[in-house]
């Protein structure tokens, strides 16, 4: 019976699990806000202020005209880029008969589910696969997981330039959290792990493996090298232009940084903020740790990333009456839904246009 205690007992433990892991990602925000307090109002004390009379003194010195000429452009370009990715994947592993068109108004429209969570984001792009090319949602999904990997191995490689360039700088932020070690220590296992997970998914390490084979890894599984390093290509505007507006957007806030310190720190920053925890509380904390001397840049993250991903959530606004069409239009021509990718080892990433 569907409603036995055998069926029933699976998912109270399901549930259980969701619960827990939600009450400790709210209590290690809590916290994560709580130091971020706690150093800003010493600094706000030392100078013989209160918290908020502080804070008001930070936003009013900022010039909030030349800050939005900054960030409009930013988020804009970020937008183009984030879906020429997008559709330059989608096109080598699960159709490549889609058009960047097409894919601009589904990956815009994703940005309003982000405010809610980012998965189900993703999770409209793939249904967007299925309705439209008949994408086996695993499928989908592994081309999905094949970009967030990307997406954290560029924010390693951005950062590792810049701890070599900048080590002198990352050992002065070093007093908190031996960053001077953790940092490279995690360079160098990112850097071994890469060439072992592309063999294994390409089938040379470990051969008898059957893990590879399952439809959610589908795209690692068919990724070569020249993916991996195109992706990173592609991807790499995004995070120069971040490490260059947030070292102007600091000054505008009169906190002086250098760029050094932003190309060494910002992609760290970026990391955290990919924690599954609410409002980014990682990268809120690890702002202050990084600039001790500036504990107000922990509000500062907040204002970025809260103007940012409304800014995205307004272009998929504008983008949703394509996006709804796109999705529920009906089902597409049959011969469009027949021609996925294949990945056959003499196939090559294309270039047609769109």
């Amino acid at each position: 019976m569907s409603d036995s205690p055998d069926n029933e007992a699976p998912v109270i433990g399901k549930k259980k699990t969701s619960l827990l892991f939600r009450v400790i990602t709210w209590l290690v925000t809590l916290g994560c806000f709580y130091l971020v307090f706690q150093r800003t109002d010493a600094a706000a004390a030392r100078e013989q202020l209160s918290l908020v009379q502080y804070l008001s003194r930070f936003f009013g010195e900022a010039n909030w005209l030349a800050w939005l000429a900054v960030m409009v452009p930013y988020s804009v370009f970020f937008f183009v880029v984030d879906a020429h990715v997008t559709w330059r994947v989608i096109r080598w592993f699960n159709t490549p008969d889609i058009k960047l068109k097409n894919v601009l108004p589904i990956r815009a429209s994703a940005y309003i589910l982000s405010l809610v969570n980012e998965q189900v984001g993703k999770g409209a792009m793939s249904l967007y696969l299925y309705r439209r090319y008949k994408v086996p949602g695993w499928e989908a999904i592994s081309t999905m997981i094949l970009l967030g990997m990307m997406e954290i191995y560029q924010l390693l490689l951005f950062s590792s330039v810049g701890v070599f360039i900048g080590y002198e700088v990352v050992q002065q932020a070093s007093s908190a959290l031996p960053l001077d070690i953790i940092l490279p220590t995690v360079y160098i296992v990112a850097l071994i792990y890469l060439p072992l997970h592309i063999a294994y998914f390409r089938g040379y390490l470990l051969p008898g493996s059957s893990l590879r084979d399952k439809p959610l890894l589908r795209s690692l599984r068919e990724a070569r090298p020249i993916h991996y390093l195109l992706i990173l290509l592609f991807k790499a505007p995004t995070i120069i232009l971040a490490i260059v507006v947030y070292t102007v957007a600091l000054g505008l806030f009169q906190v002086q940084v250098s760029a050094a310190q932003m190309l060494a720190f910002l992609p760290v920053i970026f990391l955290a903020a990919a924690l599954p925890l609410p409002f980014h509380a990682g990268a809120l904390l690890l702002w202050t740790v990084l600039f001790p001397e500036y504990p107000e840049v922990g509000v500062f993250s907040l204002v970025m990333h809260t103007f940012f991903v409304v800014f995205n959530a307004l272009i998929g606004v504008l983008f949703l009456p394509k996006a709804n069409k796109e999705l529920f239009a009906g089902d597409p021509d049959p011969g469009t839904i027949d021609h996925r990718y294949t990945g056959g080892d003499d196939e090559q990433p294309t270039e047609q246009g769109d």
